[in-house]
């Protein structure tokens, strides 16, 4: 899969409401989902700290600062430096929700409740889960996640991310 394919997975994954645009109000509840997700209160410090790096996070991605990210303001955004310095601390705050017995890793069900709150149907998020879990111990190394992810959003491809946002092309708006 290339890389302006895999950005439009991506995209469609983070506009929620599927109206073609990711507002702030919507790519900022991705923590509250993640956290209500785990039960995580507002103000506990992982929450804080990833609403906190989502917040950088949405101010670099939002190039005109409206408030809404059409796709190709996300298209011309996102690549590997901008993954390496924005996105990679982000999903690992978000990670760090999810691990709830703070061993650095996710089991089936942390994983399949981050990716959940984040838009990734449960079926997407188990299939992800198993092609991720190569060595079959049923936990989720943190830097392999983010490592994933990474090869998924730049084109390199990613087992873990074609399953993850696994919709065929046909089902994503070209935008």
């Amino acid at each position: 899969m290339d890389q302006r394919a895999a950005q439009k997975l991506v995209f469609a994954m983070l506009d929620a409401d599927g109206d073609g645009i990711v507002s702030k109000e919507e790519y900022l509840a991705r923590t509250r989902n993640v956290a209500l997700a785990m039960g995580l209160k507002e103000d506990d410090r992982l929450v804080a700290a990833a609403r906190t790096l989502g917040e950088g996070a949405w101010e670099a991605m939002d190039a005109d600062g409206d408030g809404k990210m059409t796709f190709d303001e996300y298209a011309a955004w996102a690549g590997a430096e901008a993954f390496d310095t924005v996105c990679a601390p982000v999903l690992g705050a978000l990670f760090d929700l999810a691990d709830t017995d703070h061993d650095g890793a996710l089991d089936l069900s942390e994983f399949t409740a981050l990716r959940t709150a984040l838009n990734n149907p449960a079926p997407n998020a188990e299939a992800a889960f198993t092609a991720l879990d190569s060595d079959g111990d049923g936990r989720i190394g943190r830097d392999d996640y983010i490592a994933s992810i990474r090869a998924h959003v730049t084109g390199e491809g990613s087992p873990m991310g074609r399953a993850l946002y696994g919709r065929p092309l046909s089902d994503v708006p070209a935008r």
